[in-house]
Parts: structure tokens; C-alpha cells; sequence
């Protein structure tokens, strides 16, 4: 059974209101739940029941948000935004679209809140080593749905997570309008799909690269062929591929788990 929506709070309101058409196609979309289960269940139910593109579930607190490889995702209430879209993109942009999401989010913290954050390959969003947000893109041959997770505020996380999660408000000291994160955080990721949607996806290239710099150079394992690997990370390509020197290699990496060492 799908939980109903209800009214959006009021700050929440306002700061989308004050977004405006940079909402673009999330524009009059959002839908807001005390809680769920996972966002992306219940996007991804919505679009197999044919929601339209740029539908956004929104939730205070998830009991089974999940992010990559089937980790458990910490999500207490009033803590974070939890957020999940339908979108309907181009192959290509399917492809780029977890690389644009990460710099949605780095681009609506720094708009929302000042802080500057840093990007790792595929999909999280980190301040001096401490993860801050994550992305989960999960697909169908009808559409993708897009999980956000971005802690905000400080939270009584799991001691596994406390250890290596950081947020919002620890790292700047005060509070944070999470209407406003919100609000920059769907402008964002609407300007940031449209470059990936109908240009080349060259410019979100370019900042991911720019956000991802400090991980240059930096080593990292990976399994490949039932055997553990290792190697310097040189960037991405123009695909959104992770390329790691190994050696006298140069190896592209499209999936699976990277460990940063």
C-alpha cells in the first residue's frame, strides 16, 4: 500500500517558492511524507504506476533508506534530507547522471550553506574524509529513480556510521535552513540533468573534476576477476569512468565497490 502525501511544511513551502522556475521540471512536484520506508521504493512505485517525469518524494525519516551495494543508510528524523526523483534520460545521460547528481548536491550545499565540499568517485559527497551526502541511482528501461541522502544536522547515528559520517551543521557550527538546502538542491539538480539531458555533459564533467581534485592521485582497491587490485586514481573520462593507474595501466573502472586506502 502506497502512504499518502501530505502538506508540505511551511519553510519547506516558501523555499520553494522562492526557487521558482529554476525548479524547472520539479517545479509543483514535490511530495512530502512524515516517513517511509526508502524514498526510492516509493518513487520507484509511483513510477511504475506511471508518475511523470521530475516527481520528487521527500521524507523527514526513512526506517530502510538504503545507498550503493545495499548498505543500510542512516536516516532519523528531522536529521537530513531524504529525497527520491523520476526521471526519464537519455542513455547518455543515464550514464552521467549519478556523476551530475554529486555535483548538484556540492554545488546547493556551497549555494544554501557556504560550505565547500568535496566529490568521490561514483557517488559520495565528503568534508575532510567524513561523508556528508550520497546518491543512489536506480534504473529501469522506462526511468531512473534518484535517491539524495545529505546529512544536515548532527544525529545519534549507528556507531559504525558515527565514525565516518560528518553533517551539515557540525561542520559549520550553526544552524542550516533545510528549506533553502532543499529548494538548491532540486534547482541544482534540474540545471545540472539538463546539461547531461540535451548538451554533451562536457561542463559536469568539468566541475565533478574540479570538486573530485583532492582524490588525484590517491590509492585505491578494487576487485577485478576474483582478485584484489590496487592502484593511483588519474580522474574520470568522458563517460563518467573512474581511470585508475595500475603499473604501466591505465584501467577504466565503470561499477562495483572503489576502496579509498
Amino acid at each position: 500500500m502506497t502512504p499518502d502525501p501530505i502538506s508540505l511544511p511551511d519553510d519547506l513551502t516558501a523555499a520553494l517558492a522562492v526557487a521558482g522556475a529554476r525548479l524547472n521540471l520539479f517545479s509543483g512536484k514535490v511530495r512530502w511524507f512524515p516517513q517511509v520506508g526508502s524514498t526510492n521504493d516509493l518513487a520507484t512505485m509511483l513510477a511504475e504506476r506511471g508518475a511523470e517525469e521530475g516527481v520528487v518524494v521527500v521524507a523527514d525519516q526513512q526506517t530502510a533508506g538504503r545507498g550503493r551495494l545495499g548498505r543500510a543508510w542512516a536516516s532519523p528524523p528531522g536529521a537530513g534530507i531524504y529525497m527520491s526523483a523520476v526521471l526519464r534520460p537519455t542513455p547518455r545521460a543515464a550514464g552521467l547522471l549519478t556523476i551530475a547528481a554529486g555535483v548538484a548536491v556540492a554545488d546547493a550545499v556551497a549555494q544554501a550553506t557556504g560550505l565547500e565540499v568535496q566529490l568521490k568517485w561514483p557517488n559520495d559527497v565528503y568534508v575532510a574524509d567524513r561523508k556528508l551526502a550520497g546518491i543512489l541511482a536506480e534504473g529501469a528501461p522506462r526511468y531512473v529513480v534518484l535517491g539524495i541522502g545529505i546529512n544536515v544536522l548532527p544525529a545519534a547515528y549507528p556507531p559504525d556510521v558515527a565514525r565516518r559520517a560528518t553533517s551539515i551543521e557540525t561542520e559549520l557550527g550553526r544552524p542550516v535552513d533545510r528549506g533553502l538546502l532543499l529548494a538548491e538542491c532540486l534547482a541544482a539538480l534540474a540545471l545540472r540533468y539538463g546539461e547531461i539531458n540535451v548538451e554533451d555533459g562536457r561542463g559536469v564533467i568539468a566541475a565533478w573534476r574540479k570538486r573530485a581534485a583532492s582524490t588525484l592521485g590517491r590509492r585505491i582497491e578494487w576487485d577485478a576477476g576474483g582478485q584484489s587490485r590496487r592502484g593511483l586514481v588519474d580522474g574520470i573520462d568522458e563517460d563518467g569512468a573512474l581511470l585508475v593507474r595500475s603499473g604501466s595501466e591505465l584501467i577504466r573502472i565503470t561499477s562495483g565497490e572503489v576502496r579509498w586506502v
